[in-house]
């Protein structure tokens, strides 16, 4: 396995942003696991969050020019992915953010920070319907730029209304690649190595057996 995506899932299992049970999605389906990203809430968790993202990058050879933190929850993370970006690899990149509703004052409009320019690369937590990251392409482009990739901390690569997954389908309809620091595949290596997971696993196959988005 991947070294970035294993530290990384073992580091969520740690923060218990990975956890087993029952959970009702949005999609209505009742996942036998959850993932969520709000339990990274100390400075320590968001620098170690950081680090992961700017890792993941520069393992997936990412070529862009400014990053780009969707709101909200990508906005913390854009910023402790530039940090990380040129605390460890000596890459100075510019970022930005969005505002969900246009500033009528002071300096006005929707996004904060940096010009989006050139390759634009978008930064966000997860992906389930993919709403967030699509606006984020079609605010990239109407500012004459262009978007780079998505990065997300997880990837569930579960299917959607459709067979396909919902970074899928972002990928076909709008040509951006989704990439992820670790994804469901990989989380089912961490769960076979350790035996204190025995019946989580077996339910986490049951689910992914039903739902995983072809490859």
């Amino acid at each position: 396995m991947d070294e970035i995506a294993e530290q990384f899932l073992r580091f969520a299992l740690r923060h218990k942003a990975l956890q087993f049970g029952s959970f009702a999605l949005k999609s209505g389906r009742i996942s036998p696991y959850f993932f969520n990203t709000g339990v990274f809430h100390d400075a320590a968790a968001l620098a170690q969050l950081g680090h992961f993202y700017a890792n993941a990058i520069v393992r997936d050879a990412v070529a862009f020019d400014v990053l780009f933190g969707t709101a909200y929850k990508g906005i913390p993370l854009v910023c402790a992915t530039a940090l990380s970006l040129h605390r460890e690899f000596g890459v100075n990149k510019p970022f930005a953010y969005n505002r969900k509703e246009a500033k009528t004052h002071g300096e006005g409009g929707r996004i904060v920070g940096a010009p989006l320019r050139g390759r634009v690369l978008i930064i966000d937590d997860v992906i389930s319907a993919g709403t967030a990251a699509r606006e984020a392409v079609a605010i990239i482009r109407n500012a004459g730029a262009q978007p780079a990739a998505v990065v997300i901390s997880f990837d569930r690569r579960e299917k959607g209304s459709g067979a396909a997954s919902a970074a899928q389908e972002l990928r076909r309809r709008f040509g951006v690649r989704v990439l992820s620091v670790a994804d469901a595949t990989q989380l089912t290596g961490i769960l076979e190595a350790d035996p204190a997971y025995a019946l989580a696993l077996e339910d986490f196959r049951a689910y992914r057996k039903r739902y995983a988005a072809p490859a």
